[in-house]
């Protein structure tokens, strides 16, 4: 098993400002992630998972335990540079990430304060504008686009640095139905035909249903873990920890109670009417 990060009985703690006590986020949390795995990370508003995703970069680093990036510890400091450039952040809000007036020089902006050479900025530029469908933009003002146009760009400036791992934050909530499209087919193709390895923490579920595998925090620790089947056909468990399920998961759900024999482990409306249709001894015609 070849990972890119190695997590071992990670704790992080912080001081309550109005207290002045100590407040534990994150509780010896183990994790693994191989490399060219994509994994979504879910959890409640103050679960901890985005202080779980800051602690891959080395934003954070842990109170105890040990966070290995590429078998590098992220504790120690002079090794920070070589962390952050094996591991890029794409934020919530990409407002944020935004340094430039025109969309190819904030793409190039990372790459130029690492000293890459002009004609490599250069190709890095064009070619990763080109992965996340945004070369017909390129001297565009950041500000005139769509959000799911901001995050595309946002994630071809966290490619420009050639990380080994894309660690997004929530990437999709500030987006409209199509914007959230734009960033996960745009994610999802990075992985699949790039081999980029993907850590998506995330809370909508049909964003979570195409990862490799999911994990759930709840209370600074993992509750749940393993392939998307697992983890979304323990209904009543992810309600518990105040999460949502797939639409059509829970359609499911709630049907087994009156038709014995569902297959509660569907994740989308295909899968869901094909269900249907077989419990109900339909067969589904075949399109001409």
């Amino acid at each position: 098993m070849d990972n890119i990060v190695e997590i071992k009985d990670l704790v992080f703690e912080y001081k309550d400002e109005e207290t002045g006590e100590s407040l534990r986020v994150l509780d010896g949390v183990s994790l693994h992630i191989e490399r060219g795995e994509f994994l979504a990370v879910l959890g409640r508003n103050g679960s901890g998972k985005s202080t779980l995703a800051k602690h891959m970069n080395a934003i954070l680093t842990p109170a105890s335990g040990t966070v290995l990036v590429d078998g590098i510890d992220t504790s120690d400091e002079s090794r920070l540079f070589d962390v952050r450039r094996r591991v890029g952040m794409v934020f919530q809000n990409p407002d944020n990430q935004m340094v430039a007036t025109i969309v190819e020089e904030d793409v190039a902006f990372a790459p130029e304060n690492l000293g890459v050479p002009r004609e490599e900025i250069r190709r890095r530029v064009d070619e990763t504008l080109d992965i996340v469908g945004m070369s017909a933009f390129k001297q565009h003002a950041p500000h005139m686009l769509s959000g799911g146009q901001k995050q595309r760009v946002a994630i071809a400036g966290a490619l420009a640095m050639r990380p080994e791992l894309l660690v997004m934050d929530e990437p999709t909530a500030m987006l409209d139905p199509g914007g959230r499209a734009e960033v996960i087919e745009t994610v999802k193709k990075l992985n699949r035909e790039g081999g980029m390895t993907v850590a998506l923490i995330t809370h909508y579920m049909d964003e979570a249903v195409r990862a490799d595998r999911v994990i759930v925090i709840d209370n600074g620790r993992i509750a749940l873990e393993g392939k998307p089947r697992e983890v979304f056909s323990q209904v009543e468990k992810l309600i518990s920890l105040g999460l949502d399920v797939p639409q059509s998961t829970y359609l499911i759900h709630m049907l087994s109670e009156k038709i014995p024999g569902l297959d509660k482990t569907v994740l989308n409306d295909e899968e869901c009417a094909a269900e249907l249709l077989r419990a109900m001894g339909i067969k589904k015609e075949a399109r001409p």
